[in-house]
């Protein structure tokens, strides 16, 4: 195992030498003609990755769809060019008392990026998904782990992938697909010493595993682990008042997609006891009660779920809501329970995220418990308001604190759907990921996979086009702490 290694990675390296060189047209032709490979698998790739998942195919025609826009997107960004933040900073010869050297700077790739397929998106979050489409962005060759949970899909993809890198011309080294079961595997390629970074869509078992495996290198690497959340949704009386039978729709919907099996699956709600919560609840479990059981992605995901939940539901301070008994195998029913503040504060174990269509309805006596409760959760990805405008003004200090918690939130909708967007933030304070300063989805995701250099003094024609005075992509750049496009005269 180890030989093979050392050759993917040797492999990858080599590639590294002349990818991180290649133009932002040519990378942005790359990720478009990989779009064009994955969309010309057609319906044969959606019916595998519907089989191997449980998940409807419908399910796969969007995200499909989310995948190829995702690449073009960042095909888009490196094409035009100002995401390498250039900045320079003209020499200043007479300055007193020393003068001040040209500097110019902009971002750079790492090299070699290891990435783990994500078990619960085969196609948005695995081998063609955003930790591999922006890794490739920035210039960095990319080496997927695939998931087991859907090694044929994860096959169609890569065979893509390859086809593009083909037509463009690349060493093939720039993408390769290694598959395996063993933590071994996974803790092998994080350690070796070509690895530049690791992306990571996962488990907090899992992703702090990998954290800690590049922490005991010889020389650490980043490792950008997304690794989940209960996304706490808080309820606000005048919404409640007003628009309780929508907000027990969307949320119900919320809790199920996908099986419950989202990282941004809304698992804890915080209300202040009251008759309007209560009436909440009620059409919460009603809206569950019409949504069907579904098979979950795999056996381990299957387990630990009816392994956490049972737990909780036989907490002797946790009311059970609603629960259908699903039978079959890995089949999963939406469960909602209810448990009083002073219950869930006392139990940290309730705290944890429960991976499955289940949500916990924690009743607090007052603001002031709700807030207690709300500040005791750790590093969320996401945490939402259903407020109306005057719970809104009444309550300022929440917002303010939500912005402690979270990396999004969320006003009057749900936390599942994470859109591509360049002011997408898809991450948040540990554990929801190990680096709090970065997005694993959007348009910054690039920045992950980048170093800042320094150049001084240059001579004008060994610079990088982003940083010669011609500036020839036109890109955005800052000069003299001024924002332009112009170029500079020498």
């Amino acid at each position: 195992m180890i030989l093979e290694i050392n050759k993917i990675m040797e492999h990858a390296q080599e590639a590294f030498l002349s990818y991180q060189q290649v133009s932002g047209s040519k990378k942005k032709e790359f990720l478009y003609s990989i779009a064009e490979e994955i969309e010309s698998l057609g319906d044969e790739l959606l019916h595998t990755a519907s089989e191997e998942s449980h998940l409807p195919f419908a399910r796969f025609v969007g995200e499909r769809g989310r995948t190829c826009s995702q690449l073009r997107a960042f095909g888009d960004l490196v094409g035009e060019g100002s995401w390498v933040e250039a900045v320079i900073d003209q020499a200043l010869p007479d300055r007193q008392p020393q003068p001040r050297p040209d500097m110019r700077k902009m971002s750079i790739s790492l090299g070699p990026i290891l990435v783990f397929g994500a078990s619960n998106f085969p196609l948005a979050y695995s081998t063609a998904g955003g930790d591999t489409a922006s890794a490739l962005a920035a210039g960095c060759p990319v080496v997927v782990k695939g998931h087991p949970s859907h090694p044929r899909t994860s096959r169609m993809v890569s065979s893509a992938i390859q086809k593009a890198v083909g037509k463009c011309g690349l060493h093939s080294g720039v993408f390769q697909h290694v598959e395996g079961v063993s933590f071994e595997l996974g803790k092998l390629l994080t350690q070796h010493p070509l690895t530049a970074g690791v992306g990571f869509t996962g488990s907090l078992t899992g992703g702090r595993a990998i954290f800690d495996y590049a922490q005991q290198r010889e020389v650490p690497i980043p490792v950008f682990s997304e690794m989940g959340s209960t996304n706490p949704v808080i309820v606000m009386k005048d919404a409640l008042n007003h628009r309780s039978p929508e907000m027990a729709k969307a949320m119900a919907a919320s809790i199920t997609i996908g099986v419950g099996q989202f990282c941004t699956n809304p698992g804890i709600i915080l209300g202040i006891k009251s008759s309007v919560l209560n009436h909440f609840t009620s059409l919460l479990a009603i809206e569950l009660s019409l949504i069907s059981s579904y098979k979950m992605l795999n056996e381990g995901i299957s387990e630990n779920y009816d392994s956490a939940l049972n737990k909780v539901l036989q907490d002797k301070g946790v009311e059970t809501i609603y629960h259908a008994h699903a039978e079959g195998e890995l089949m999963a029913s939406p469960v909602l329970a209810r448990v009083h503040a002073d219950h869930f504060i006392q139990n940290p174990e309730l705290h944890h995220e429960i991976f499955g269509p289940f949500s916990v309805i924690v009743v607090c006596e007052n603001k002031s418990q709700l807030l207690q409760v709300w500040s005791m959760l750790k590093g969320q990805l996401t945490t939402t308001l259903m407020a109306t405008d005057h719970d809104l003004e009444a309550n300022k200090d929440m917002v303010d604190m939500a912005r402690n918690i979270a990396g999004r939130i969320v006003f009057n909708g749900v936390p599942t759907g994470v859109e591509v967007t360049n002011a997408t933030v898809h991450g948040g304070p540990y554990p929801a990921a190990t680096d709090a300063r970065f997005t694993s989805v959007g348009m910054d995701a690039i920045k992950r996979w980048v170093r800042p250099l320094c150049y001084q003094d240059c001579p004008d024609f060994l610079l990088p086009v982003e940083l010669q005075n011609a500036n020839p992509m036109g890109i955005l750049r800052k000069t003299n702490g001024v924002f332009s496009r112009q170029a500079l005269i020498p």
